[in-house]
């Protein structure tokens, strides 16, 4: 959509996202980790095979110690990452992936990497291509059970600021991270005005590259967004007289937390159109509306996350407590969230 809008007609319009080339980050694995590689971004050792190269690929899997981690390359509705314990069932999928078109075109090429074992967080970055703001970190729960058990999920909730994250820990993002990666759209010639979402596993106080995305991401949003009390409009705006690098970002030092409000059975079959009651009781809390729909004067369910709920604290646990006691209120056949954000 970026390019299109760069034809003449149009060029007056200013298009807040990655030209088609700087999205190709997000829509292959493959594409990301040579970037990676050229720009001497951390990351995962990792090699890619198709039908082609599979027992290449199974020999690959050999050489590596488990758990094993393949990789969709293309988009799959972020499904496409499977985390395996043995070395015959990781072969077998990467068979079913590549052969069996378990995630259809998506796997038509896979990514198998090692696995980094370490913590999970997410830093956001808006750029023009030269000047970079960082935004507020974040972290997101992606299992549907408590303790993080069960099926991954769009994500059940999220925390911002990340707890463990300290001042020298951004610093390493920053440095070996987030400006590799800007300096590296510029040597590359991609354009790219917009969101660039790290996904980062920090190892023994490091940081690494587990993905990008080349936008927002969700819950993440819902608690980056509330901390930033500058004009965010005024910082968009920027981009289209190219003077990000004169705006100042502010960031509330409040902790923002939200919990994920689903329909029962979620990620798997679950029911819609179920009548939500109780949204205006909610109060010092934000309801972002995410499967809903107005039916007859009525709020009902149409998506299997339904609502997140987004409130402040001095910390993340003082503001969950608010979270929970805005969520008792609201009411639903077969309502599920987390109790252990």
């Amino acid at each position: 959509i970026y390019d299109y809008f760069q034809t003449e007609e149009l060029k007056h319009v200013n298009v807040i996202g990655p030209s088609k080339q700087g999205a190709v980050l997000e829509g292959s694995k493959e594409f990301a980790k040579e970037f990676m590689k050229r720009n001497k971004v951390p990351t995962a050792a990792y090699k890619s095979f198709t039908k082609e190269t599979l027992l290449e690929g199974m020999a690959f899997i050999d050489s590596l110690k488990p758990p094993y981690v393949l990789k969709a390359d293309g988009l799959a509705g972020g499904k496409g990452v499977l985390i395996i314990e043995h070395a015959d069932e990781a072969k077998d999928s990467l068979e079913e992936m590549l052969i069996g078109g378990k995630f259809g075109a998506a796997s038509n090429k896979v990514v198998i990497e090692e696995f980094l074992d370490g913590i999970e967080m997410s830093v956001f970055v808006l750029t023009d291509g030269k000047s970079y703001k960082i935004m507020p970190n974040a972290k997101d729960y992606k299992r549907i059970g408590e303790g993080d058990t069960g099926l991954n999920t769009g994500g059940m909730g999220a925390v911002s600021p990340v707890p463990f994250v300290d001042d020298v820990l951004m610093q390493k993002i920053e440095d070996r991270i987030i400006k590799p990666t800007i300096e590296g759209f510029a040597k590359e010639n991609i354009i790219y005005k917009g969101f660039v979402f790290i996904g980062l596993m920090i190892v023994n106080g490091d940081p690494e590259v587990i993905e990008y995305n080349v936008r927002m991401g969700d819950p993440e949003t819902e608690v980056v967004l509330p901390r930033i009390s500058s004009d965010f409009l005024a910082h968009l705006h920027a981009f289209a007289k190219a003077e990000l690098h004169k705006e100042t970002l502010s960031i509330d030092p409040r902790s923002a937390t939200t919990v994920m409000c689903v329909a029962g059975g979620y990620p798997e079959g679950y029911k819609k159109g179920m009548e939500i009651t109780g949204i205006e009781k909610i109060e010092d809390s934000i309801a972002f509306h995410a499967g809903t729909v107005l039916k007859e004067g009525r709020i009902v369910s149409n998506g299997g996350r339904v609502i997140a709920i987004t409130s402040y604290g001095e910390n993340f646990k003082q503001a969950l407590k608010s979270t929970y006691l805005n969520i008792e209120k609201l009411h639903f056949e077969s309502v599920y969230y987390r109790k252990d954000i």
